[in-house]
């Protein structure tokens, strides 16, 4: 018997509790930094289940770490369990129907991420007590990943300082390793200061904070013809100035996402659009300052630990899909594009078939197109050695923050494939704490890479956690 299948009943025979718990976040979408009563779910678990519990890590109110076990290797793994505003669903219906409230959702599947990380944790909690085997399990609470950067604070704040392997995972279409690329970014708000006039009896006395603003966007659209293709440049509005036409705005805020392949390009990019915010301010003769939000580095990879865990995904086999599972993912699909389906294919390199759901493991290794986002996961990385799944939790071809993700947080199908991928988790930490090799291999690969390219942590000095990030 391999070692995985131990560690698999340790997952079954909590699935059901961490099913639940999943369906519970799902059900309280709160946004980055405000998931006051998620975390308190997650907390309440950790001290039902035996966990020593700390709370307030890293200073981040919702932010915590349970530990199980002594001595021994350290294991981290990490979860999320905030949501995404505008994204408000109905469970299990296959179109787009809004609950009433405030309109978040977890259109990202963070609901499912902290249970079935949780889940993992819990299972290898248990297996080491059964083995009488010395060790520790940790589960990382971790919040506001949806442009909060939580864990990059944390990683600057020696939070993992003395854990030895990270291991996490994230809602997707297929089951796979984690291809460990992603894209650096920042978080950077631009406030441009001016002077009110009546916009008819005096408009020469004026100078406009939003056509400050909007001179800025304009500049930055023409900086994209000029940047790295993998780079990406996004904005928002937080504050256009007021909803009087007849008054010069005084004051713009417009919050901006630069995004580039790696933190030396990041840095340099921003610096250009930061330039280009100091030129709209000469055109206007307004005034702006900019501050930065968060941050997060790009991926590093760990070939060791993406081959252990991929080997107990093909042990595992695909995720125990069944003909209702299938129909209603169908269901989901009709509201979809013939595009929306083949990229999804393209992205995981894998040929397009019309399976509604994953049938299979993605081979290590495969390439598919470079459709990167960000996650702080990337800081993690540059920290510990650390590993991520791909969980198959939804229709193949469902969008990332979309309403018809968080239509699906609660179906059957995501819960099989969050209680599959924790089994993975699980498996690949028994691995790192009963083969010394692999642990020490993931270690010697992780210090080779950080010794051709030193971590700097993309914060400025002093940087708080963003607490409120409407502010």
């Amino acid at each position: 018997m391999h070692n995985s299948e131990a560690i698999w009943r340790h997952v079954e025979e909590h699935a059901a509790a961490f099913v639940a718990l999943s369906d519970r976040v799902w059900e309280m979408p709160e946004l980055n930094f405000q998931e006051v009563r998620s975390a308190a779910e997650h907390t309440a678990m950790l001290r039902a289940q035996g966990f020593r519990v700390t709370e307030g890590v890293g200073g981040i109110p919702t932010a915590m770490m349970g530990e199980a076990g002594e001595g021994g290797p350290v294991i981290a793994i990490l979860g999320e369990y905030d949501a995404l505003p505008g994204l408000s669903q109905e469970a299990g219906v296959a179109q787009h129907r809004p609950r009433p409230g405030e309109g978040a959702g977890h259109g990202c599947g963070h609901n499912l991420l902290g249970a079935g990380a949780l889940l993992a944790a819990t299972a290898v909690k248990d297996w080491l007590a059964a083995q009488g085997l010395p060790g520790r399990v940790r589960y990382y609470g971790c919040p506001a990943e949806e442009g909060g950067a939580a864990k990059t604070f944390m990683v600057r704040d020696r939070v993992f300082a003395d854990v030895d392997v990270a291991i996490t995972w994230h809602p997707g279409p297929f089951v796979a390793i984690w291809e460990p690329v992603s894209l650096a970014i920042q978080l950077l708000d631009f406030t441009f200061a001016g002077k009110a006039s009546h916009a008819a009896a005096a408009p020469h006395l004026g100078r406009s904070a939003l056509d400050a603003v909007e001179l800025m966007n304009v500049g930055v659209n023409y900086l994209r013809e000029h940047m790295p293709s993998d780079a990406r440049v996004h904005y928002a509005y937080l504050d256009a100035g007021g909803i009087a036409p007849n008054v010069v705005q005084a004051s713009a805020t417009v919050r901006y996402l630069v995004r580039a392949a790696d933190l030396p390009s990041l840095l340099d990019l921003a610096a250009r659009v930061e330039k280009i915010a100091q030129g709209a301010a000469l055109m206007t003769e307004t005034n702006v300052t900019s501050r930065v939000v968060s941050a997060m580095s790009n991926l590093l990879a760990n070939p060791p630990l993406e081959q252990a865990l991929h080997a107990n995904l093909m042990r595992l086999g695909p995720p125990p899909f069944d003909a209702e599972d299938r129909a209603f993912a169908e269901e989901i699909r009709a509201t979809l594009t013939r595009e929306d389906i083949v990229s999804a294919h393209r992205r995981f390199g894998v040929p397009v078939t019309d399976a509604p759901l994953c049938d299979t493991i993605v081979p290590l290794g495969a390439v598919g197109e470079r459709m990167m986002g960000s996650t702080d996961v990337g800081d993690v990385s540059w920290a510990v050695p650390t590993v991520q799944a791909r969980g198959a939790t939804y229709a193949i071809g469902t969008p990332g923050h979309s309403w018809q993700m968080t239509a699906q947080g609660k179906t059957p199908a995501a819960h099989k494939g969050m209680v599959h991928v924790a089994k993975a988790m699980a498996g690949t930490a028994v691995d790192v704490l009963r083969d010394p090799d692999l642990l020490a291999r993931a270690k010697a690969d992780h210090a080779e890479r950080l010794a051709r390219t030193p971590y700097v942590s993309p914060l400025p000095d002093g940087l708080a956690p963003p607490l409120d990030m409407a502010g």
